[in-house]
């Protein structure tokens, strides 16, 4: 029989998170509002240094709510970061608007300033400015903010950072989603804290932010009955959801701490082996939310070969994200590239030789070094 399952990135609850919970069962707040909804966004804002939160159902309505914010409308134009989750890229088209897809660059993965500077060219040449630039911290790294802001403001446009995957990352020593003029967390399942589902939209502009808490809570007019002059969506996050967060916010420096680790014995373990893995930026600090590995083509070894082999032995792992552009449903929309070619784009090259590894903060040693022994025994 084989071993229990090793999942790529599971749920690892705190042990606070039932305190919460049971003060919402005591108090009969068991619904989409309550003192742990409030008090989540006001130690989210506490905990990177931001001044407003609005706690949602999930990151992917942050960034709904973000682009409709900013004015995104039929036939508009959204510049986002290619290689990522669907849900950085699928409420642009809720809008009814156009993505264009923003190359890696090699050195840490994300947006390429590169790229970024020909999307704009192209769009000022063609009078089809963008009305907000997604820009995704990926795997749990930072952006490269100090190149990418000052395209982004020369053409006066704002950026919506999408941090789903980023709490608790650095950047020249200021926390991830303190960057975007609107920035998102994801607390989903596989993210390094959780809330079961959900997710937090945060921002110093309290406008914004008070606007989005509008819609978030059905666009109901402030009236004894109940009025509606604006399309509105059910998007807040349940308390008991809330409570979860905060118990898992409490123990988020020793997640990083423990992926940290991990991504550290990964990289010590393939030292002489053909593998590399995620390169980490000297600018910042990652929370290793996922350790990924790269392969060298070369060897003949293949991700299919190592995805096999772990699966064989009940281990979950999963390719790189496929890049936004390769997706049949985004096929026809612009892309820039970090190259000259948009055939040669970064994007794809980790695609086809990236490996997200288990990764999960209760992950142990000995369970590690059998997935390094089996990727191994291939070479």
């Amino acid at each position: 029989m084989k071993n229990d399952r090793i999942f790529l990135s599971p749920p690892h609850m705190s042990g606070n998170e039932m305190k919460y919970i049971q003060e919402a069962f005591e108090t009969n707040w068991i619904a989409p509002l309550g003192a742990n909804v409030d008090k989540f966004e006001e130690e989210i804002c506490d905990y990177i240094g931001v001044n407003h939160a609005l706690a949602l159902s999930s990151g992917t309505a942050g960034i709904h709510l973000a682009l409709k914010y900013y004015g995104v409308g039929p036939g508009d134009y959204v510049f986002c970061s290619d290689l990522t989750f669907a849900g950085s890229c699928n409420p642009i088209l809720y809008q009814y608007a156009n993505p264009v897809f923003i190359d890696s660059e090699p050195d840490t993965w994300n947006m390429s300033p590169v790229a970024l500077e020909k999307a704009f060219e192209w769009a000022w040449n063609e009078h089809k400015m963008p009305k907000a630039v997604i820009i995704v911290d990926l795997y749990g790294q930072s952006a490269d903010y100090d190149q990418l802001l000052p395209i982004c403001k020369k053409y006066g446009v704002p950026v919506i950072e999408d941090a789903a995957e980023a709490l608790g990352a650095t950047y020249k020593g200021k926390k991830c989603g303190t960057f975007g003029d609107i920035s998102v967390f994801s607390f989903n399942g596989n993210k390094i804290i959780t809330t079961s589902g959900g997710g937090m939209v945060v921002s110093n502009n309290e406008a914004a932010i008070k606007k989005m808490r509008f819609w978030a809570t059905q666009s109901r007019e402030a009236t004894k009955h109940y009025e509606h002059k604006e399309v509105g969506y059910n998007y807040r996050m349940s308390n008991i959801c809330a409570g979860i967060g905060r118990g898992q916010l409490e123990a988020l420096e020793s997640r990083i701490k423990s992926k940290k680790k991990i991504f550290e014995n990964y990289t010590n373990g393939f030292e002489n082996n053909p593998i590399n893995l995620m390169p980490i930026s000297e600018y910042g600090t990652p929370n290793y939310w996922l350790s990924v590995l790269t392969v060298k083509k070369d060897y003949g070894i293949t991700i299919e070969q190592i995805l096999t082999q772990l699966e064989r032995e009940n281990i979950e792992a999963r390719p790189v994200w496929k890049p936004m552009h390769m997706q049949t449903l985004f096929e026809n929309y612009k892309f820039y590239s970090h190259y000259n070619d948009n055939n040669n784009t970064v994007g794809q090259e980790l695609f086809e030789k990236g490996i997200c590894l288990p990764s999960g903060s209760t992950l142990n040693e000995e369970e590690q070094n059998s997935i390094i022994k089996l990727i191994k025994m291939l070479y």
